[in-house]
């Protein structure tokens, strides 16, 4: 897509891949518009069923590049600062709250250093896979700054408050153990990038509406009403039942058959 980010595509899954390896993947502007754009892509893509994150060279991401600090003025930034349109997020902020827009899965693979905006990248993704050597860390708070990038709405549905505001007032590194216990990391693997897509692969397989409904239902229901939850949940089943999707998965099985399904 962009020479510090690639898509590419095998079958149903898509990887996006950040490519800006001396520097450990630092996001630069250029990769804060490259991350927006793309799952603004994805998203519209029916054919895609599950996206790999991940980062080329030795870590995932650590963070902002500190280009961005060093040359930033607020009166300079305020435009950036603003909701775009068509958006609730910021530029900034739309690097990461894009993909929690895309409908199919977002797997991330991460290594070596995720620090501050890598983090919060990683946390827009559905399942988060850490190999052994992964380095974490709220780090804004080093640079005299708080996490912006849509960090409010990922991270309260994985950590209690205390928790979040111990590590952002603190900026402190966590292993990948540590990560796993607070419940940051979906799990630890000896390769991130293959296991994220092993299971991506598997994923693909299953009914697209089905996974599509799967994401809705637990996406949207911590903010509804348990009324609200409840009837979110028979709208989407009654969507799938008896449809083209649905229809394949039960003969497949029948059938003792791999499905196939459309886009």
């Amino acid at each position: 897509m962009t020479d510090t980010l690639s898509v590419t595509r095998e079958g149903h899954v898509a990887f996006v891949t950040l490519r800006r390896p001396d520097k450990h993947n630092a996001i630069d502007i250029g990769l804060f518009a490259a991350l927006a754009e793309a799952g603004k892509a994805l998203a519209a893509d029916r054919s895609v069923r599950a996206v790999v994150l991940a980062g080329d060279g030795p870590s995932f991401c650590a963070g902002i590049d500190l280009d961005v600090l060093k040359n930033s003025d607020a009166s300079q930034l305020a435009d950036l600062f603003r909701p775009l349109d068509g958006s609730i997020a910021n530029f900034f902020q739309q690097a990461v709250y894009a993909w929690r827009t895309v409908p199919v899965p977002i797997i991330c693979a991460m290594h070596g250093n995720v620090f501050g905006a890598g983090l919060q990248l990683a946390l827009g993704a559905d399942l988060r896979y850490a190999s052994d050597d992964c380095r974490l860390s709220i780090l804004e708070i080093k640079w005299g700054i708080i996490p912006d990038l849509a960090i409010s709405r990922t991270l309260p549905r994985l950590l209690p408050a205390d928790r979040i505001k111990e590590l952002a007032w603190t900026g402190r590194v966590l292993d990948a153990d540590e990560a796993i216990s607070l419940g940051l990391v979906t799990g630890k693997v000896a390769d991130a990038k293959a296991t994220a897509t092993d299971v991506a692969n598997e994923i693909a397989q299953r009914s697209p509406e089905a996974i599509r409904a799967i994401k809705r239902l637990f996406d949207e229901t911590p903010d509804l009403s348990a009324a609200e939850a409840l009837q979110l949940e028979a709208q989407l089943q009654m969507q799938l039942l008896g449809k083209a999707h649905q229809l394949e998965a039960v003969a497949a099985n029948l059938q003792n058959r791999p499905p196939e399904f459309d886009d």
